[in-house]
């Protein structure tokens, strides 16, 4: 079903075309349309199902090189921060699935997500259909952007929740040693995940933004998923190279290992703000770069 379709058939009630009540409907119900759309497309559950395949494979992967009395790394440069306390407590399986998926599988799957958010609907032949309702290109955008951001929050909790039960199942739970070397209740160590997932998916706001962005430029949907994905390798890239260290901060992926810090005590929040307040600007940055492009591009398609 296409977005056009999708509209169609939301509980819209009719009234006078200009009047705020339709008006108010076609948008909640514009929301709806694109929620369904984006989570009923089989392949946003292909992307779902396999970041949460990613933290079954670390859990499996260190219980068997564990099994035989063998140290997580040893040998091999060392692993992930979080990898080696896993086999002492489940609940680090959570942050080091995080930490894995974070640099490439899930802003990966934003990407896609994002890039065809628009492109999509144009290659597909929907777009102008959709802009024929009254929630007019603006609303139209704002809820392609939030749908992609549900998507984020979506993708952030399956990996996140498929960690926590694999971790569970596989080792034991208990007390969380912080970083910092102080003891806290597991129960305040869950909350501590739950706090690092809200705040990964929301590491993801601005490549959501740039996507957006990407996908207004072209009516290619694998074109605007391959840019968007293109834009986040070369910047993964430029991140890493030294010579390049005063525009380093300014980079959408600067700071998203930062979540790290939650699990000291106490919680350093620096480096924290920097990344939300980064992702904000990108979010403000390319956001407004899209609607000045999708508010004024001639759809003919």
């Amino acid at each position: 079903m296409s977005s056009a379709e999708a509209l169609d058939a939301a509980d819209v009630p009719p009234g006078r075309p200009g009047g705020r009540e339709p008006r108010l409907w076609w948008t909640l119900g514009l929301f709806r349309s694109e929620l369904a759309i984006t989570f009923g497309r089989w392949r946003t559950l292909a992307l779902l199902a396999v970041l949460a395949a990613v933290p079954v494979l670390i859990g499996v992967a260190v219980k068997i090189e564990t099994s035989d009395g063998g140290e997580i790394g040893r040998g091999q440069g060392g692993g992930p921060a979080f990898l080696t306390q896993v086999t002492n407590n489940g609940l680090f399986l959570v942050f080091a699935a995080l930490a894995v998926t974070l640099p490439v599988f899930l802003p990966m799957a934003v990407g896609v997500v994002a890039g065809d958010a628009i492109a999509g609907e144009a290659n597909s032949g929907t777009l102008r259909y959709l802009l024929v309702a009254p929630a007019g290109r603006t609303r139209l955008l704002l809820a392609k952007y939030t749908s992609v951001l549900a998507f984020c929050l979506a993708a952030t909790a399956a990996v996140a929740a498929s960690a926590l039960a694999v971790g569970a199942l596989l080792f034991p739970l208990g007390e969380v040693t912080t970083i910092s070397g102080t003891r806290i209740p597991f129960g305040e160590g869950l909350a501590r995940a739950a706090l690092i997932a809200v705040i990964v998916a929301a590491s993801l706001a601005g490549l959501a933004a740039l996507g957006l962005f990407v996908s207004t430029l072209t009516n290619s949907g694998i074109a605007a998923m391959a840019a968007t994905v293109g834009l986040l390798i070369t910047v993964q890239i430029l991140d890493t190279i030294p010579q390049l260290h005063a525009i380093q901060p300014y980079l959408f992926s600067h700071y998203w290992l930062s979540f790290a810090d939650v699990l000291r005590e106490p919680v350093y929040w620096d480096g924290l703000v920097r990344n939300l307040g980064l992702q904000a600007l990108y979010a403000a940055v390319f956001g407004s770069a899209a609607w000045a492009r999708f508010t004024s591009k001639d759809i003919t398609v």
